[in-house]
């Protein structure tokens, strides 16, 4: 077995982070990483501390999930102040001690508009990502036009997207 890039390292971080969502929208993490290599800090989506969780299962409930959020069923970026979910971006950067040490953000899915301004706000210089968003073009061009990059991972030694 050959040893995964560090994109490759840290996406496959970011996917195991995002198993811990508690929306039922998505599942998705994010990895904040400083210029050596050390993980600052990690997020995912969900509800927040003391909120039921939104993909919270009932077999006994005919509409399966009882403790779902207004926008728990909209699509893909639309209605996202109806969705209780804070961004996995948001959620890292809030575990992050230190912002001007971020480096790179993994991220399971590219960062909305909002996280991205909001990472504009840091020392992040990329972004790397396994899947578009449905605010990806707008968010990329402020990233792109602060003179950032993004990198997209299509997949992750057979861990799929």
């Amino acid at each position: 077995m050959s040893r995964p890039t560090k994109d490759e390292y840290f996406m496959a971080m970011a996917r195991l982070v995002a198993t811990r969502t508690t929306c039922l929208r998505r599942a998705v993490g994010c990895v904040l990483v400083d210029a050596r290599g050390h993980v600052r800090a990690t997020g995912y989506n969900g509800v927040g501390a003391g909120l039921p969780h939104c993909n919270q299962h009932d077999p006994f409930d005919l509409t399966g999930y009882p403790m779902a959020c207004e926008g728990a069923f909209a699509g893909s970026g639309i209605a996202l102040d109806t969705c209780q979910a804070i961004h996995a971006e948001q959620n890292a950067l809030l575990q992050c001690s230190d912002i001007w040490a971020i480096d790179v953000c993994y991220c399971t899915t590219f960062p909305c508009v909002s996280c991205t301004k909001l990472l504009l706000g840091t020392s992040c210089r990329r972004i790397v990502y396994a899947e578009d968003y449905a605010q990806r073009e707008a968010a990329e061009r402020l990233w792109m036009g602060a003179g950032r990059a993004s990198h997209m991972i299509a997949h992750t030694r057979g861990v799929k997207p």
